[in-house]
């Protein structure tokens, strides 16, 4: 394995880098020159900014994300599930020397077609320090992932984060709203509801009556909303999943974010374990490395 190495993060909106050397994180950077805020700037610029004082030639530089998609730098292609672990590092996409790009991953079923990027690196790092056989990644698109300890079986995708926001900024759930607060017990009353729901559509423009007549706090309609779409998510996809109640799933997120989903699942009696969603990349990316330097 090379001692030194660069990852990076590359997302739509926004980009991250860490520096590694013997393993450990020496440097990290952030920027908002997502792949689709690069303002004119070439892929290849924004990376040598971002980089800057890190790189020589000897230093391999793997990138995960939407850098890989048809918006980014070069289309990195995915691969199909089921997907072994040990195929990420091996087809990988090459977009200047010693920099490269991690595949990501799709589904295609009659009933379920599905794409992730960025994901699947986090998936390589909670497999290694926190493996389960269900994986809740929590975000704008939530992903759900069945795996074992040798590939990716199967995964779907909730819009659950999009949604939130697009109802609380463009929809009439959230307008003349002030600003909102947090509120736990305003989260928890809309996670019971949204657990117990079979119809959640039904139950949106609910939400905004409820402050219009004054049932809920116009302050705290964004903790109601979040906890009536996660709840209905958790149900909605344990149902569909059915996880062994005896074996934990693995969460992957910020704290904050897993600890609502953590909440929901332990409703249903479903034992959950959160590792941090930068740790689990960083992971990620180290086991892909040994691929790059053999």
């Amino acid at each position: 394995m090379t001692s030194r190495y660069i990852a990076i993060d590359w997302g739509s909106t926004n980009l991250r880098a860490w520096l590694f050397q013997h393993g450990e994180c020496q440097e990290s950077r952030k920027s908002e020159a997502g792949v689709t805020r690069l303002n004119g700037r070439s892929p290849d610029a924004v990376l040598a900014e971002i980089t800057q004082g890190w790189r020589d030639a000897a230093t391999p530089v793997i990138m995960a994300g939407m850098v890989g998609s048809n918006a980014g730098w070069k289309v990195a292609p995915y691969i199909p599930c089921p997907a072994r672990f040990s195929d990420f590092g091996r087809q990988l996409t090459t977009v200047a020397p010693n920099v490269f790009i991690i595949p990501g991953l799709c589904v295609q079923h009659e009933n379920n077609r599905n794409v992730m990027r960025g994901e699947e690196t986090q998936l390589l790092g909670a497999r290694a320090l926190q493996p389960a056989p269900l994986y809740i990644m929590p975000g704008t698109h939530c992903k759900w992932v069945r795996a074992d300890n040798e590939q990716v079986s199967d995964f779907r995708t909730v819009m659950t984060g999009e949604l939130h926001h697009l109802l609380l900024t463009h929809s009439l759930v959230g307008a003349g709203l002030p600003a909102q607060e947090k509120s736990h017990e305003a989260f928890q009353a809309g996670l019971a509801q949204g657990l117990e729901t079979d119809a959640p559509l039904a139950g949106l423009f609910e939400v905004r009556a409820a402050h219009v007549l004054g049932a809920l706090a116009r302050e705290q309609v964004s903790e109601f909303l979040s906890g009536l779409l996660i709840g209905n998510e958790v149900a909605s996809m344990v149902s569909q999943w059915r996880p062994d109640s005896q074996q934990p799933v693995t969460i992957v997120a910020g704290q904050a974010l897993a600890e609502r989903y953590r909440q929901a699942l332990s409703v249903l009696n479903i034992h959950a374990q959160v590792l941090e969603g930068d740790t689990a990349f960083q992971a990620g990316i180290r086991s892909i490395v040994h691929a790059v330097a053999e």
